[in-house]
């Protein structure tokens, strides 16, 4: 089995390929990819980019060029659903683009004909990600996540967002991610760890909590290839 584990930034890639043996890095369309070994299981990691061009680029090649079986992604998001706190875990149940807006002609937000407004994730791998969440006595919350080529500061947006897609969390690469997957009929799972909180302001230093939160999320997804290992004998 080989695994895509891919984020945006490199400090969502960093903590993995910290853990890998070794690995070997080929460039490929303006990319980095980075071909390696963690215990018995095959990877390949790479990091986007921000935003929904460059995920599916990304995604595509790494599914398609490096035949992986299966795709990790794991990053930061920023909470819409006010329970939702820096450093806390959320992972996907379905995905929508909250960009995506052919309403005038009568379609739903993040509708496109042939498409559909949410991707679900794959279910295994999210019933694999409680039990290690149990194993760690770890709060692992599920919920709807938006995906957009916006960063959203705007409370009024943030809650449109919300109230249109019962989203919890936002961030920009998730949902092209699993249009890729779904299409190509690789099981996939989003991971987020909060970097910023529904209450927050504007003006808040983004940078002051994307790696600390990266990191969460990072080693969580460790551990559930720790798991995937286990159960592979």
């Amino acid at each position: 089995m080989k695994i895509a584990i891919m984020g945006a930034m490199p400090e969502e890639i960093e903590p993995i390929l910290s853990h890998l043996e070794s690995y070997e890095k080929v460039d490929f369309a303006k990319n980095s990819y980075y071909k390696g070994k963690y215990k018995s299981l095959d990877v390949v990691v790479a990091y986007s980019k921000i935003g929904k061009v460059f995920s599916t680029l990304t995604a595509t090649t790494m599914l398609e060029m490096f035949a992986c079986d299966m795709l990790l992604f794991t990053g930061v998001a920023g909470a819409v659903n006010p329970e939702l706190k820096i450093g806390d875990l959320i992972v996907a149940t379905k995905l929508a683009q909250h960009d995506l807006d052919i309403t005038i002609f009568g379609h739903p937000h993040g509708f496109v004909p042939g498409g559909s407004v949410y991707v679900q994730s794959d279910p295994d791998l999210r019933a694999l990600a409680k039990i290690v969440a149990s194993k760690l006595d770890i709060q692992l919350k599920e919920g709807v996540i938006a995906t957009g080529d916006q960063f959203i500061a705007d409370e009024e947006k943030k809650n449109f967002i919300a109230s249109t897609f019962g989203a919890d969390a936002l961030e920009m690469e998730g949902a092209s991610v699993a249009v890729v997957c779904d299409a190509l009929g690789v099981p996939f799972f989003i991971l987020r760890s909060i970097s910023d909180a529904a209450d927050m302001d504007a003006g808040f230093n983004f940078e002051e909590f994307v790696q600390s939160s990266a990191k969460i999320s990072a080693d969580f997804l460790m551990k559930m290839l720790d798991e995937l290992i286990e159960r592979m004998g």
